[in-house]
């Protein structure tokens, strides 16, 4: 038995118990309201059916005589009338409400007396209106009755107060009620379970087809299906389910393709850097070997030379690892500047002069062009360096012998504006999206370009630090020119 079975059947069984719990319920108060409602019906129709039996007896029977009860008359008349219904107790009383005959055993008879006020209330209302009054037999259980006034000469001289629920009927009833409660528990109690088998079946199949079709968009999910989602429950429980595993597939699509995107990267990091820094390994392995092996054949001339060109690929290596070693901390959020007010002008003139050997040697112009009394910028100045370093070797790279590199600073509202402009080969409109991207090298054959291609890549990422983006605007043949503002103080 698989396990969505075994929890279907739990969740059947637990839907039919609240059902039947629920239905027994609703049988018990049915029942008890129906009892209630089936003892006031009763009252009201023995109230009606026998209502007018103390008129008759004070009309027929003359009861009193000379202001007393004539029992020589009246008992074996009013003993007929309890005979012929027993649920009758018939009693006569004084103008007070005092008790002073009956035809029931004296011993049975617990009070003397009766609220008079019931009684003339009984006498003045409706006959759907008429109170309940007291039962000698039983003080303090309010019972129906009737009652009359009799008169003697004109002059009233009591009552005939007939009690129309006696012991012996709410005996009988107490017995009857107690054989009808049995009888409606039982109906209700099957007629619970069925009614509760029946929904329990019905909703049992109405909400596991949902479950067992949401379950089958999650196997097929799980068998990597990732464009499988649920459809079609946008409102309640199932609603909230549908829309939490959508939400957490996107969640798990989108970082398995960063995940797969890491992978790849991490891939073309391993070749790109066993490429890189191969190149100058092999150089450097191979000019030590020949010096060893030659150290006393060789000029003077020949070992300076192996020896620059094995300096010039060690410098070259090192400026590798650095940029690697720079970018993987700036990836990884290890480096948090450490910023302080200074004169961007002066580092971009000291920048500039470490440059002047080279652009001599390539016959490349330098220029800084900055107006006098510019802010201080608020930035780290070791950053700011690595910045504008990186910016002027890609424009080394691109720019052919007789151009020029020029360093423009100017005053913003925002701060200070930089661009570093040069006048090389320009990068194609289809390439400007892609030059930050760790890696991409637009001219890849160019002799000049050769590296990594991650000097662009940091640059983004410490202007980034310093809640700064940079701005590129090219044109190919004409050249490059790349803009950032830093905060002034």
């Amino acid at each position: 038995m698989s396990v969505r079975t075994i929890h279907g059947n739990r969740l059947f069984w637990k839907i039919t118990a609240v059902f039947t719990i629920l239905l027994i319920v609703l049988g018990i108060v049915f029942v008890v309201i129906a009892s209630k409602f089936s003892r006031s019906y009763y009252t009201a129709a023995h109230q009606e059916l026998y209502g007018d039996i103390a008129q008759h007896l004070a009309t027929f029977t003359q009861p009193f005589k000379n202001g007393k009860p004539d029992t020589t008359v009246t008992h074996d008349i009013i003993h007929s009338t309890m005979v012929a219904n027993p649920s009758v107790e018939v009693y006569l009383l004084d103008t007070a409400g005092n008790i002073k005959d009956y035809v029931v055993p004296d011993k049975t008879v617990q009070i003397h007396q009766v609220n008079i006020a019931k009684v003339k209330q009984w006498i003045a209302a409706p006959r759907m209106q008429r109170p309940m009054g007291d039962n000698p037999k039983q003080p303090g259980d309010p019972s129906i009755f009737s009652a009359a006034p009799v008169y003697e000469k004109g002059r009233l001289v009591g009552y005939v107060y007939a009690v129309l629920a006696s012991e012996k009927q709410k005996a009988i009833l107490q017995s009857l009620d107690n054989n009808l409660y049995l009888r409606l528990a039982s109906y209700m109690f099957y007629a619970a379970l069925v009614v509760a088998f029946i929904v329990g079946i019905v909703t049992f199949f109405l909400i596991t087809d949902s479950i067992c079709h949401i379950a089958g968009v999650v196997k097929r999910f799980k068998e990597g299906d990732y464009a499988a989602r649920i459809e079609g429950y946008k409102k309640g429980n199932l609603g909230m389910l549908t829309s939490t595993f959508n939400e957490m597939a996107d969640v798990i699509v989108d970082n398995i393709d960063k995940i797969s995107a890491t992978d790849k990267f991490r891939q073309e990091l391993i070749a790109n850097v066993s490429h890189d820094l191969r190149t100058p390994l092999s150089i450097m392995q191979g000019y030590v070997e020949t010096l060893m092996m030659k150290k006393d054949g060789l000029t003077a001339a020949d070992r300076e030379k192996y020896l620059t060109i094995v300096y010039d690929s060690n410098r070259k290596l090192s400026v590798l690892v650095e940029q690697l070693f720079q970018y993987a901390k700036l990836e990884a959020n290890l480096i948090t500047p450490e910023k302080e007010p200074f004169l961007i002008a002066e580092l971009a003139a000291d920048i500039m002069m470490a440059y002047q050997l080279k652009a001599e040697e390539k016959k490349i112009w330098l220029n800084i062009q900055a107006p006098d009394n510019l802010p201080l910028v608020f930035a780290d100045i070791s950053l700011t360096e690595r910045v504008l370093q990186n910016l002027l070797d890609n424009a080394f790279k691109f720019t052919p012998v007789g151009g020029s590199i020029t360093i423009l600073l100017s005053e913003t509202n925002a701060g200070i504006k930089v661009a570093v402009t040069d006048t090389g080969v320009g990068i194609s409109p289809e390439n400007l999206a892609h030059i930050f991207e760790r890696y991409k090298q637009i001219h890849p054959r160019s002799a000049e370009s050769k590296g990594m291609g991650i000097g662009l890549a940091i640059v983004k990422k410490i202007l980034e630090l310093h809640q700064a983006s940079i701005i590129v605007a090219s044109e190919p043949g004409k050249g490059t020119t790349f803009n950032f503002e830093l905060q002034a103080i």
